[in-house]
């Protein structure tokens, strides 16, 4: 009997997953047969006779009812015109006016509304430096204008309230399209950024946000639908490939740095994380879907950009996803029209020896089909007596442009890695209250080579894009990634006194993580009378399966470090290992979301969005029951234009919610944590002034969570408790000549513990990895005239003092890092020099380990 009943919960379960992608299943053909109306060809020949003769003719001939307003559209109009043939859509704007909006409803109805008014569009086409590119071709429907010598081109009368395709168009370079929508009377003024020929390998962007190279903040991860910085009450901050390569950046947590607030750093077990509004995260997101870091590296040559959205972001991305402090999006690098090829040699400080390639090119004659690869070869030793870094990646990418309305694209990624991972320091002493109290020369490391990581991870995507009518779109996303661990040898040192370190090693091998999404995304706008909707409906089903060996913390031995020993070695640790399976519970998320913005005012839009997690957690054993549990996370939004397309208020309301995995202690024991929630409001401006030159953003937020978790004094994660996290984050991105490029950023954060357990005695106290103050500076000028190309850089890194715990015992100090570049740049090749810590400034990470000291990189790039 209970067999039977189990069965059939199981079979309602799958129902309902099975009944919620079938409904969504459904809505493209709905969608698609309102398209099919305005695309069905029609057979009428001469039509003569006022307008609502030849109207009431069409619709006997098409079995279609075309709905109008004779106020807006004099019914006794003469007409005269033959549509055999014609498209019905086509037939109606021929009648009514070729800047009419048309909404298809059902399958035999056709409103149609008169245009809102007008607006003016004024662009510029420059190249990736900010200089104009003159004689661009620019299409905006059946329009079509050469920009002048400046770059600069201007289309009048252009229809309010309805969505124009904009086509920018240079030999040589990938051909571009932007859609664009302009209000009543307003002057809408855009960006073209192209390269001058075919020869750089970079992307051509089209961006109606951006006039320099650091500040691209057009995005459709962010809120899942094409919206405008401005349009967007959430803040967020994109490092831009441009100043990854011109910082000479090859690792994700270096070039992180640059967006504000955010402290980054590798952890022992082999992953990446980053801490920014009081709250670490890893790098979970890839193109919008989930992805990990937890056991795995990254590498930068297949990014394009870092997105890192600040807050609760639950609501459309999922817990798995995202921190209470945000989510970091990785976008890749997408093929492109136009044959090129890209090779690069890095060479620096302790052995880095570095090859790229980034090889694009049509496979046929249309440019239908396009394929990229990139790949990369590192090899790195530590600035420690022992230690490297070996990484190898392929990223090939091809996408299919398969008609004018459907588009597949698919990429992966095959990264393999052989490195040592960081200690772990857990300090057992009263007279250790900072890393350098413990007497550990700088150089020196307490593990050999063979004490090491080896894996391997594969991350694979596919996305099939179907515009089903003008105003409407579906995205159908796909994403499988893996883990594979041969083995993981973890660091862990014991500090009993300033001098005497207990080496532990726990062992991690083979490994298997699993996540597999498969998500349906529609995305459109339609108008509720004269009220604009930007929407989006989603849903995503997530699988996490897993499977390891593991062997529990084990001492090695004890040592003075004061006096001569030797690094602990594999076998050393083999000897007392004991391997056992550890077990992981499969997961199972299946999800439902929605998000509208709508246009209530001219300048006013508000943001309205829920989604509906359903998780569940299979059973481990007898003591670790199975766990499910429904969570509705919303999301609201204010915008307020000050000044259109210039200056904005923002302000939201965010839901967030976590569904937290058993924990591993530090004594090899499992805790099973409660989910857990928290609460967002944030409020704040953004501006974008003297055409873009200028991007700076203001805001305060407040993060209350319940139920929240902490790291004590010796490690172990405890739940117990309330903490609010609260502060300010500021950036400013700016072009203020040409040549001269800025970014900054400073983030305040109080993110303290509120109520915990009273035995604990941490109430007030900080929490762990939070630092108040975090700051970022990068400036470059590039000459413009004589030795163009020719330029430097220079920039500032502060993180204020943190603490490891929540008792506020052990921090890690402040630091305050200085870099500089110097780099040459022309359309064939280029080359760049960093200089890394010049002053050599002695620091730590979060973990407590010392970082490198001075350091150079240099780059040697060919194009062609």
């Amino acid at each position: 009997m209970n067999f039977l009943l189990y069965k059939n919960m199981q079979f309602i379960s799958f129902y309902r997953k099975a009944s919620l992608f079938a409904a969504l299943a459904l809505v493209p053909y709905c969608l698609s047969a309102q398209t099919n109306l305005l695309t069905k060809k029609i057979d009428v020949q001469q039509l003569r006779g006022n307008l609502s003769t030849v109207v009431e003719t069409l619709e006997r001939a098409t079995g279609i009812s075309i709905i109008y307003s004779p106020s807006s559209f004099p019914s006794e109009r003469k007409v005269n015109q033959n549509f055999q043939g014609k498209p019905l859509g086509d037939a109606i704007r021929t009648l009514f006016g070729e800047d009419v909006i048309l909404e298809a409803s059902g399958t035999n109805r056709i409103t149609v509304r008169p245009s809102e008014g007008y607006g003016i569009i004024h662009g510029q086409a420059i190249t990736s430096d900010g200089q104009p590119a003159g004689f661009v071709t620019i299409t905006l429907g059946n329009k079509r204008i050469q920009a002048d010598d400046n770059g600069q081109f201007v289309f009048t009368k252009v229809a309010a309230g309805k969505q124009h395709r904009l086509i920018a168009d240079y030999v040589g370079v990938k051909k571009q399209v932007m859609y664009i929508v302009v209000k009543p009377n307003e002057t809408k003024d855009i960006s073209i950024i192209m390269y001058e020929n075919a020869q750089s390998l970079q992307e051509v962007v089209v961006n109606g946000e951006r006039t320099n190279r650091f500040a691209n903040k057009q995005t459709d991860y962010v809120a899942r639908m094409p919206l405008a910085y401005l349009e967007n009450p959430q803040s967020y901050s994109v490092v831009t490939k441009q100043l990854m390569q011109e910082q000479v950046s090859y690792t994700i947590a270096d070039a992180i740095k640059n967006a504000t607030g955010v402290v980054s750093v590798t952890n022992p077990s082999g992953g990446v994380s980053a801490y920014f509004r009081g709250f670490g995260v890893g790098i979970n997101a890839r193109n919008g879907m989930e992805s990990t870091s937890e056991r795995s590296a990254m590498d930068l040559a297949n990014i394009e950009r870092i997105e890192v959205l600040k807050g609760p972001s639950g609501t459309l991305f999922g817990s798995a996803v995202s921190s209470f402090g945000g989510i970091v999006n990785l976008v890749t690098k997408k093929p492109l029209e136009v044959k090129r090829t890209e090779v690069a040699y890095t060479n620096g400080s302790f052995g880095l020896n570095r090859l790229t390639v980034d090889l694009n090119s049509p496979l046929d004659s249309a440019k239908r089909v396009l394929f990229r690869v990139n790949g990369a070869l590192h090899r790195e030793r530590s600035f420690l007596d022992y230690g490297f870094n070996n990484t190898f990646l392929v990223a090939p990418s091809l996408s299919y442009r398969v008609n004018d309305r459907l588009s597949i694209q698919a990429d992966a990624e095959i990264l393999q890695v052989n490195n040592t991972q960081p200690m772990n320091s857990v300090i057992r002493s009263a007279d250790i209250k900072q890393p350098s109290d413990i007497q550990l020369d700088r150089n020196t490391a307490l593990y050999h080579d063979n004490v090491d990581v080896k894996n391997y991870a594969t991350r694979m995507f596919a996305e099939v894009n179907y515009q089903l009518s003008e105003n409407f779109k579906s995205t159908t996303l796909f994403s499988y990634v893996s883990e594979n661990v041969e083995r993981s040898y973890q660091r862990p040192v014991m500090w009993t006194s300033p001098t005497t370190a207990v080496r532990l090693s726990s062992v991690y091998g083979p490994v298997y993580n699993g996540y597999t999404n498969v998500q349906q995304n529609f995305n459109g706008h339609f108008y509720t009378g004269a009220v604009k909707h930007n929407i989006l409906v989603g849903a995503n089903f997530r699988n996490y399966s897993s499977n390891f060996l593991f062997a529990d913390v084990q001492q090695i031995d004890q040592i003075d470090i004061t006096n001569k020993f030797q690094p602990v070695t594999r076998q050393a640790i083999d000897a007392k290992m004991s391997f056992e399976p550890y077990p992981t519970p499969t997961q199972n998320t299946t999800s439902a979301y929605a998000s509208d913005v709508i246009d209530l005012l001219p300048k006013l839009s508000a943001m309205v969005s829920l989604r509906l997690d359903r998780f569940s957690r299979a059973a481990i054993d007898d003591e670790d029951k199975s766990f499910k549990q429904t969570a509705l996370a919303p999301k609201f939004g204010l915008v307020y234009q000050l000044v259109p397309q210039q200056f904005s208020l923002f302000g939201n309301y965010m839901s967030g919610f976590q569904n937290i995995a058993p924990i591993l202690q530090p004594d090899g024991s499992r805790s099973v944590l409660d989910p857990i929630y928290a609460n967002q409001a944030e409020g704040g401006v953004k501006a974008e002034l003297l055409k873009k030159k200028i991007t700076f953003t203001a805001s305060y937020y407040y993060i209350k969570i319940n139920n929240a978790t902490r790291v004590d004094e010796n490690m172990f994660t405890i739940q117990d408790g309330q903490q609010v996290s609260k502060g300010i984050d500021l950036e400013f991105i700016s072009q203020p000549i040409s040549g001269l490029n800025i970014v900054a950023g400073y983030a305040y954060n109080d993110n303290r513990i509120i109520k915990a357990d009273p035995a604990a005695g941490i109430d007030g106290n900080k929490s762990a990895n939070a630092p108040e103050n975090v700051a970022n500076f990068w400036a470059s000028y590039t000459l413009q005239q004589r030795a163009k190309g020719l330029g430097v850089g220079f920039g500032v890194n502060y993180v204020d003092k943190m603490y490891r715990a929540s008792n506020n015992v052990f921090f890690i100090p402040s630091y305050t890092l200085a870099n500089a570049t110097l780099f040459y740049n022309r359309q064939a090749w280029g080359i760049q020099v960093k200089a890394n810590n010049i002053f050599n400034k002695i620091y730590w990470d979060n973990w407590g380990n010392v970082q490198a000291p001075a350091s150079y990189a240099a780059s040697l790039s060919f194009r062609f």
